[in-house]
């Protein structure tokens, strides 16, 4: 939900920040975090990742009804009304169902909405929760001067001052080995919390509204300490990038699902000329040729 089409892009900037969406794009390609986040490269919306915003809104916005009207109807009904405010918010989205005249794909596009909200009820019960904290920002700089950030989709606060952090997904599950890679996000937000607040949060949930699962995990400290120690290791690679210009594209299957092969080394692209300064000695790799992993 963090990248959108932009009319022109902005000037280049040095990146001050780590948000989950940023690290994980670093790890699968650090050529597709200069696109992001150096280069602002536009990207079209997709009707998927546009479906999860939606969705999101939908969940956050029920919670404004009283407990007892926390319906899945009710829930249902805010989908239209949803769709018109994010496209008011995000014109180029209206690119999605260009060419869908006669308003069939937009209509089954919405119904897909429609069905992983109620499916949602299954999952959890909305008229006993009252989250402390709905699209909560967070912030925190560690002591080392990396500052970490991101959005928790949710919040709640037990009686007994448990914590515990709740996501969204319109996915379906991860399968188990996977699922360490998904829990990175959660765990990441669990360390910003911790710092903040100087508590460790009780319980990490994901729900998965794509296959009807939740997952949950219960930090402790070590676990924080670790994600923290790969973070600060992250971002001195990220650094060591930013100053040689050095951004190397590393092939995956995700590779196809890329808004970027047009300027890919490894589909034949040339990058964008490099818009940062680097040190004589330095040439970017990716800023003409193509780097080997």
């Amino acid at each position: 939900m963090e990248t959108s089409t932009q009319s022109s892009t902005p000037a280049a900037v040095r990146p001050r920040s780590l948000s989950p969406s940023r690290a994980s794009d670093f790890m699968q390609c650090p050529l597709l975090y200069r696109f992001r986040v150096i280069d602002k490269l536009p990207e079209k919306p997709s009707e998927a990742a546009t479906r999860g915003t939606l969705v999101h809104a939908v969940l956050e916005r029920l919670f404004d009804a009283p407990a007892g009207e926390r319906t899945a109807p009710r829930a249902k009904s805010l989908v239209p009304g949803q769709w018109e405010r994010l496209r008011e918010a995000r014109p180029e989205l209206g690119e999605l169902f260009a060419d869908d005249a006669e308003g069939e794909r937009t209509a089954r596009w919405l119904g897909e909405a429609e069905r992983l909200v109620e499916r949602w009820f299954t999952l959890e019960d909305p008229t006993r929760l009252e989250p402390a904290e709905r699209e909560l920002f967070v912030e925190a700089e560690l002591d080392s001067g990396l500052r970490l950030r991101g959005i928790i989709d949710r919040v709640d606060v037990a009686p007994t001052g448990e914590v515990r952090i709740v996501d969204y997904k319109t996915g379906k599950a991860p399968r188990p080995e996977y699922a360490e890679g998904a829990l990175f996000q959660m765990k990441f937000y669990a360390l910003v919390v911790w710092r903040l607040k100087g508590v460790v949060p009780r319980r990490l949930q994901l729900v998965y509204l794509g296959s009807g699962d939740v997952l949950t995990y219960d930090p402790v400290v070590a676990d924080l300490e670790r994600v923290e120690r790969k973070l600060l290791a992250l971002w001195e690679a990220i650094e060591l990038a930013t100053e040689t210009g050095d951004w190397r594209p590393r092939p995956t299957k995700l590779c196809g699902w890329c808004d970027h092969q047009a300027v890919c080394p490894e589909f034949g692209g040339t990058p964008p000329p490099y818009p940062l300064a680097v040190p004589e000695q330095g040439r970017p790799v990716g800023a003409g040729e193509s780097g080997q992993v």
